[in-house]
């Protein structure tokens, strides 16, 4: 089973993800996390260059899409955080997992602006950064995901939202999660 969030920058996805992979793998310990920042680096793919331009993000995204389907064929669950502008490869996700779900953590521009931890889009407004996913990289919004979570606020309640999904996906019932 495959978990995937997707948003932009600063919508929560890594929270939330961090926080799902926690109580999923007190009930279910064959449960990975799989970050994009985190995957991009392991690869140093964030040394290259062109790492933040949509071919960068495609080889990205197809790598964890890959990944993620390695470990889904050897019965390992992931929960997958990727900012991800591919409507191809969200598309392909739904019959290349055993079982997928998809959760589109929507944040308007003004509550990313606002935020901006990692000072992203405040850098590609003055024009010191380019290839920002929501500026100059337009974010297409998940056609079809199984939840879509509104993230207006400074913050998320990730442990109530990730207790939800594990109820979704039904694997609340088999076991502890907190």
């Amino acid at each position: 089973m495959i978990i995937w969030l997707v948003g932009l920058s600063g919508a929560g996805k890594t929270t939330l993800a961090r926080e799902l992979h926690r109580q999923w793998q007190a009930i279910n310990p064959a449960t990975v996390l799989i970050d994009g920042d985190e995957i991009r680096e392991i690869f140093k793919h964030d040394q290259n260059p062109a790492a933040y331009t949509p071919a960068g993000r495609r080889i990205n995204g197809e790598r964890i899409a890959a990944m993620s389907a390695w470990l889904d064929a050897q019965n390992i669950s992931a929960v997958v955080s990727i900012l991800c502008i591919f409507p191809d490869i969200l598309a392909a996700n739904r019959s290349r997992f055993s079982t997928y779900f998809e959760v589109f953590i929507d944040a308007p521009m003004s509550a990313l602006e606002a935020r901006d931890g990692k000072g992203l889009y405040a850098a590609a407004r003055r024009g010191e950064m380019v290839d920002v996913v929501g500026v100059d990289i337009p974010f297409p919004r998940p056609e079809q995901p199984d939840l879509v979570v509104r993230n207006d606020g400074p913050s998320l309640d990730a442990a109530v939202i990730a207790k939800d999904i594990l109820t979704r996906i039904g694997a609340a019932n088999q076991g502890g999660a907190s």
